[in-house]
């Protein structure tokens, strides 16, 4: 009896042993459909440049140090946008080295590949017909074979960033390239040369995706829907605060409010524009028969601008807007079960180098030196950075943490029509 007794105590014993070592691995080798809509795992666009070029390449300590930052913010997925350059590779390591040092590290990853027309990016007329072949066969082939590497990271592949909306002249595609490659991709998963799992889309203004004029209302677009796994869709009513400036401006019902108030409900009609581009999308899946789920693969709000967004233009860039999007943004789509990848973590300088104010350079929630923007002020209090740093330099608050010297970049647009 008492050896029956101990078989079956080291019997237990072996198994809960061996569900603790099981465990942790299963519950961070998650799938898309399951990180995809849960307010756990915040999503957000991701790029490590401190310099003003991409010649100077992140290396994996700095991106390390990133990784810390970001997971410490709550943040769980990440997106990026090619394949071409060092940082990938570089970033895909450095999650490895990190969830080695700790079992708890959680990182995932959706991996953005870059797609042009043809003679895009050169002094001859972009041919929109036909894409760049030899540069987008090799795009897709090396995010094949770093999913293939990292198949516990890499949950996502993005075919393009809004490669098939028009304003972008200087590459945008068909859709039918774009489908061509995720067809390509989807194959490949058939075939089990990448994890069935794996979700495949395109990530493109919500115009592309049919959500604006008739003019995109194509076959090809209707395949493409039918091909991808979830659609990714771009909403930028910063942009729009310009461009399509109808929600935008101080009401004349609110003249009597404070400035806080009267930003506050400003930003809350720019939460209303982008619903509504979302919205616009999902109207039209409606329409024509497709049923996927839809997620916001970009969107964001520049703290700084010397052009069409600035005090100069439709005031629409500083710090305190900024915050108050961010989680206006961040309530919504938690509380709808929709994925955010909001643009993006740091401020990048290499997106206007010859420009150092312009608005493209300052989206991220922190400064490419690692101040805490207002939005994560409430983050810095809470001691969540505490002992991590951005290229040796602890994480403080921009300001220096007073609220009245921010409001001293902070104007009100005009009064809307």
């Amino acid at each position: 009896m008492r050896n029956s007794r101990l078989i079956f105590y080291f019997f237990i014993t072996s198994l809960f042993i061996v569900a603790s070592c099981v465990s942790p691995k299963t519950e961070k080798n998650k799938t898309a459909a399951e990180i995809l809509g849960d307010s756990n795992y915040l999503a957000i666009c991701y790029g490590g440049y401190r310099s003003n070029t991409r010649d100077l390449q992140p290396s994996i300590p700095q991106l390390k140090e990133d990784l810390k930052i970001m997971s410490a913010a709550g943040i769980k997925i990440l997106r990026t946008y090619n394949t071409k350059l060092d940082e990938i590779r570089n970033l895909l390591k450095a999650i490895t080295e990190l969830q080695t040092e700790n079992p708890d590290f959680e990182m995932y990853v959706m991996l953005g590949v870059w797609i042009d027309c043809e003679n895009a990016w050169t002094n001859l007329p972009p041919n929109h017909e036909n894409e760049n072949l030899l540069a987008n066969a090799d795009e897709i082939e090396r995010a094949v074979e770093l999913t293939k590497a990292y198949p516990n990271i890499i949950k996502i592949i993005s075919v393009g960033n809004e490669a098939m909306v028009k304003w972008a002249t200087s590459y945008y595609v068909s859709p039918e390239v774009i489908l061509n490659w995720v067809r390509y991709l989807q194959k490949l998963k058939e075939e089990k040369t990448l994890p069935e799992h794996l979700w495949i889309t395109s990530s493109d203004n919500y115009a592309s995706w049919g959500g604006a004029d008739s003019s995109y209302h194509i076959e090809m677009l209707t395949k493409l829907y039918a091909a991808v796994d979830y659609v990714s869709v771009h909403t930028y009513p910063m942009h729009d605060s310009h461009y399509s400036p109808s929600f935008w401006g101080i009401n004349p019902s609110e003249k009597n409010l404070s400035t806080e108030e009267k930003i506050d409900s400003l930003m809350l009609r720019a939460l209303n524009h982008a619903k509504a581009q979302y919205q616009s999308v999902a109207n039209y899946m409606q329409k024509i028969g497709i049923t996927k789920p839809i997620h916001i693969g970009e969107t964001g709000w520049a703290t700084s601008s010397d052009g069409f967004y600035g005090k100069e233009g439709s005031k629409a860039c500083d710090e305190y807007k900024s915050a108050i999007y961010y989680k206006l943004m961040r309530e919504w789509t938690n509380k709808e079960k929709i994925s955010c990848f909001y643009f993006e973590a740091f401020d990048e300088q290499w997106k206007d180098a010859e420009n150092p104010n312009g608005s493209e350079n300052h989206f991220g929630l922190f400064t490419i030196d690692g101040n805490a923007k207002y939005v994560l002020w409430d983050k810095v209090d809470q001691g969540v950075f505490k002992d991590l740093t951005r290229d040796g330099k602890p994480i403080v608050k921009t300001y220096g943490g007073k609220k009245e010297e921010l409001f001293k970049n902070v104007y009100l647009p005009e009064k809307s029509n």
